[in-house]
């Protein structure tokens, strides 16, 4: 059985501050420690600003010396899994992972999976700039701009846990024609918020922190990590 957990499109409460070393910044009063399963750089910001408030030691895959697991999957929760099973693996410890990316409603989802590597070149190299480009070309000419920020969010007790907690955020919004802002990462500069008239990209750090698809899958699991007495 997966125990899983879904929610509505908005947080009301602030779950985090800032920072971005994930074991600095995780207080270590109950003794656990977990692992991040990410090597993302604007992934680990913004998780260690949600997360430090748990109580737990949480340290990112890459300061163990752990690699970027194989994405093959075409769904977000079969990823995330992956992902999680293969840091618990290597290091022996309870870990955290998630799948996530942008989904366009006139391109039948995409980038959806491949939101990270959408322009990549052959050798493998990501670019965000060049992800940003590809999207707003494919998108040319096309009245339907609406768009989602989608993150499946896993939690394992071991690489072999029968029984994953997930969670799902979902933050609805429209394509821009053009980037703004200097913030976030990703398709952030293009992912325009009606209801406050702006992009990702310009919102403050902290009420992005409350509304964005990472926040809310985070604040759902703990709600279900509280339940099940990990936290």
């Amino acid at each position: 059985m997966i125990k899983r957990v879904t929610g509505g499109m908005q947080m009301s409460s602030e779950i985090g501050g800032s920072g971005s070393s994930l074991s600095k910044t995780c207080a270590v009063d109950t003794g656990k420690k977990w692992v991040l399963a990410t090597n993302n750089a604007g992934k680990l910001k913004e998780f260690s600003a949600l997360l430090n408030t748990w109580n737990i030691d949480v340290v990112a895959q890459g300061e163990l010396g752990i690699s970027e697991a194989e994405e093959p999957y075409g769904t977000f929760l079969e990823n995330a899994l992956a992902k999680a099973r293969h840091a618990s693996r290597v290091s022996g410890l309870p870990a955290i992972a998630d799948d996530s990316g942008l989904t366009v409603a006139a391109l039948g989802g995409a980038p959806g999976v491949k939101s990270a590597r959408y322009a990549a070149t052959t050798d493998g190299h990501k670019s965000d700039a060049a992800n940003n480009a590809l999207l707003l070309q494919n998108m040319r000419g096309k009245a339907d701009r609406r768009c989602a920020f989608v993150c499946l969010l896993v939690f394992v007790r071991h690489a072999d846990d029968p029984d994953p907690v997930i969670a799902r955020g979902q933050w609805n919004g429209l394509l821009a024609e053009t980037a703004s802002g200097e913030g976030g990462f990703g398709y952030d500069p293009l992912f325009f918020v009606p209801s406050l008239h702006m992009s990702a990209a310009q919102l403050p750090t902290a009420l992005k922190n409350t509304i964005s698809h990472r926040a809310q899958a985070l604040q759902q699991l703990r709600t279900a990590l509280q339940a099940a007495g990990l936290v």
